[in-house]
């Protein structure tokens, strides 16, 4: 795998940190800090062995990651996909909760990436590797509802950029936990790694634009359901923000691990719609998808 280089924006930052949140998000700290001390990591062409160096603005900092095994990690599995949409250049699927997306330490197996290869063969946009091909975005383990897979690389280039621009409208619908006063609002905060917990994401001064917009469907006295927009995309960026707010998703068991689950076995977020302009042929596309069973078991527990 050829060489990944990123700029470095601000001064102060430790390499370790910059890499982690820099480059491949498949990898942890530990995985960088290794390659760190491996002698695979370099600060304007000069290797650096020291993981809490600290960079300067303007650093281009250079790693060598290698390529994935060609082992179980990537082969092809017939596992049921609820495909919405499909044509030459793209999918639109509705995953379920629980899946992982693509292969990642400790889920080999089992994701929609595998699936993916039974389905399409060798027709998936390679842009993102082995690891994650058709991936053009994702959607978290515990998180369902619908998202994008590309054929090909002009279709995934082209909604890439379309993801940059925001030209992507994204809704999704969430429980969370309490009563918000508001009927509508803005979620506006960068996000970043946690300074407290690597494995999370949160709300920091020096982090990535994040824009949510929430309104809200219903107030159900402990848990309010919402519709929500996403203007960008960062890791966990609803269940970040709304953490954030003091409203954080139910059953989310990162950010509210210590809240009334309701039978939940993961977050209650479901990604109910999705509106594009089709890469090809110009064609603006919507989809939308029911809300799953584990969400609706929650509204008919304060419903009756």
């Amino acid at each position: 795998m050829p060489n990944e280089s990123k700029v470095c924006g601000t001064d102060g930052v430790r390499l370790d940190s910059f890499v982690t949140d820099s480059f491949d998000s498949t990898y942890s700290r530990s995985f960088y800090k290794r390659l760190i001390d491996d002698g695979k990591v370099s600060v304007n062409g000069k290797v650096i062995t020291k993981a809490g160096t600290k960079l300067s603005a303007g650093d281009v900092v250079e790693a060598e990651i290698p390529a994935p095994k060609e082992d179980d990690s990537f082969i092809a599995q017939d596992i049921p996909l609820n495909i919405v949409y499909e044509d030459s250049d793209l999918l639109v699927i509705n995953k379920p909760q629980g899946m992982v997306v693509h292969p990642a330490a400790g889920h080999s197996e089992g994701t929609l990436v595998n699936a993916l290869l039974a389905h399409c063969k060798d027709e998936l946009s390679d842009i993102n590797g082995v690891l994650r091909p058709g991936i053009v975005h994702r959607i978290d383990k515990d998180t369902s509802g619908l998202m994008l897979a590309c054929k090909n690389n002009f279709t995934h280039l082209k909604l890439a950029d379309m993801l940059s621009r925001h030209e992507i409208v994204r809704e999704y619908r969430a429980l969370v936990y309490g009563v918000i006063k508001e009927d509508k609002g803005t979620v506006d905060a960068p996000i970043g790694r946690s300074a407290t917990d690597r494995r999370k994401m949160a709300v920091v001064k020096d982090g990535k634009p994040a824009v949510t917009h929430f309104e809200v469907i219903e107030r159900l006295g402990e848990i309010s359901d919402i519709r929500l927009i996403l203007e960008t995309g960062r890791t966990h960026q609803i269940r970040v923000h709304m953490a954030y707010t003091g409203h954080p998703v139910v059953g989310d068991p990162v950010y509210a691990s210590r809240r009334k689950n309701y039978g939940l076995e993961g977050q209650a977020l479901h990604s109910k719609a999705i509106t594009f302009v089709h890469p090809r042929t110009g064609e603006t596309m919507h989809f939308e998808t029911e809300l799953p069973e584990y969400y609706t078991a929650v509204l008919r527990q304060f419903k009756g």
